[in-house]
């Protein structure tokens, strides 16, 4: 099992960034990697919830994969399922008002825990183990960056 954990000071209150996170169909419109996303199931997003997005890989080229929401406590806790070949994922998002440079601000953290479910998903472990982490570090810290770019007020709004 590896585990990478990502945490993130952006200066925007929880549940504007828990609305942005929830709001399936317009993360293809704030998240720089995610091309499309289909909803699986109807209704607002709770537990069940699953849809499938089609993200740019860093090599070129698309991937699709599907989520499942496990668990939902706005606005500070999402947590997501998905699988790879060999591999089944649990995504937690954690949002936490805090103080930061004496400015409000919240705390995002993604925490991605990865289990092997055969042996193809422990080869992949066993030889691309520290690669994947880097990856998906790398991953978690864009969509932060992006999401804290989508909280940010348009700029007419900041100088009034």
């Amino acid at each position: 099992m590896s585990t990478v954990t990502v945490t993130q000071f952006i200066e925007a209150p929880a549940v504007d960034l828990w609305r942005l996170l929830v709001d399936l169909p317009v993360r293809a419109d704030w998240l720089c990697t995610v091309g499309a996303v289909e909803l699986l199931t109807p209704g607002p997003l709770a537990a069940g919830t699953a849809w499938r997005e089609t993200r740019a890989r860093p090599g070129g080229g698309a991937q699709a994969e599907e989520f499942v929401v496990l668990e939902a406590v706005p606005p500070r806790r999402l947590v997501l399922a998905s699988s790879g070949p060999g591999v089944s994922y649990r995504t937690t998002w954690a949002l936490r008002t805090t103080q930061r440079r004496r400015r409000d601000c919240t705390a995002v953290t993604v925490r991605q825990e990865a289990v092997a479910t055969g042996p193809y998903g422990r080869f992949l472990a066993l030889f691309f183990g520290g690669l994947a982490v880097r990856a998906v570090e790398g991953a978690f810290r864009r969509d932060l960056a992006d999401l804290a770019r989508a909280a940010r007020p348009p700029a007419s709004a900041q100088a009034a």
